[in-house]
């Protein structure tokens, strides 16, 4: 099993500026497209579910919530946030977990995180497995305008007791985006500094579809996001894309 350590030590502070930053926008995307649809205490599986609070919000409105991913202290945050939820380690191109879910969500662009068409199908075959008959698939991705228009570009956190520096660049010909970090932490009266580099990568929403198929979902709809103006269909300017898919 792959471990994700260099998302270690970018997990304290997306816990204290990320981890909640999505959820006042999600929330109502995800009621509207898969929580009205499910039975009341529904099974979700919150794939790549970071330091956990969104599966702290679906455990508060009454689902059963197991969060999987691929960073131990990305997980120890989301134990700390969401206590009683089952927290597995695992990587999603090739987990395996025997209890079948209603639902599966990967939300904040978790799985631009994947740099190959060939390892997103990987992830979508075991997440199919993972769902009963019916169950239902819900994730989205940045896009290529999402990456021309927000991503390129640097932005500082300055706090007190921490300095969070961020350079982030895209590669229109590869499809790469890079996530460069430095981060200063104040800790028992002394400064210490980790840098750090994450990945993403830009999906076709061409090869999504197809990749989505080729795994056995049905029903496949797309729309669009953007920050000002919501939900909307999906066009080549949507900043970020919404998938959902049902497994026959």
């Amino acid at each position: 099993m792959t471990i994700y350590s260099s998302y270690d030590p970018f997990a304290w502070i997306y816990n204290k500026h990320w981890g909640k930053t999505f959820l006042p926008v999600v929330l109502p995307i995800l009621d509207n497209l898969v929580l009205t649809k499910l039975p009341k205490n529904a099974r979700i599986l919150d794939l790549c579910c970071g330091t956990g609070q969104m599966a702290h919000q679906l455990t508060n409105l009454g689902y059963r919530v197991t969060g999987i991913d691929g960073s131990p202290e990305m997980l120890s945050y989301a134990r700390e946030n969401a206590p009683g939820v089952e927290f597995l380690q695992a990587d999603a191109r090739s987990f395996e977990i025997p209890r079948k879910y209603h639902a599966v969500i990967s939300v904040f662009d978790s799985l631009n995180h994947i740099m190959s068409v060939r390892e997103m199908q990987s992830v979508f075959v075991h997440t199919h497995a993972a769902l009963r008959s019916g169950g239902l698939f819900m994730f989205d991705l940045n896009t290529e305008a999402g990456y021309l228009f927000e991503w390129n570009g640097d932005f500082s956190i300055i706090e007190d007791d921490h300095v969070c520096v961020v350079r982030s660049t895209y590669d229109h010909q590869s499809g790469t985006a890079d996530f460069d970090a430095t981060i200063f932490r104040l800790q028992d009266g002394s400064w210490f500094r980790r840098d750090l580099v994450l990945y993403q990568k830009c999906h076709a929403t061409a090869a999504v579809k197809s990749a989505l198929k080729s795994a056995g979902f049905t029903d496949i709809e797309t729309y669009g996001f953007d920050w000002q103006s919501g939900m909307h269909a999906m066009n080549k300017d949507a900043r970020r894309a919404f998938f959902l898919c049902r497994k026959p």
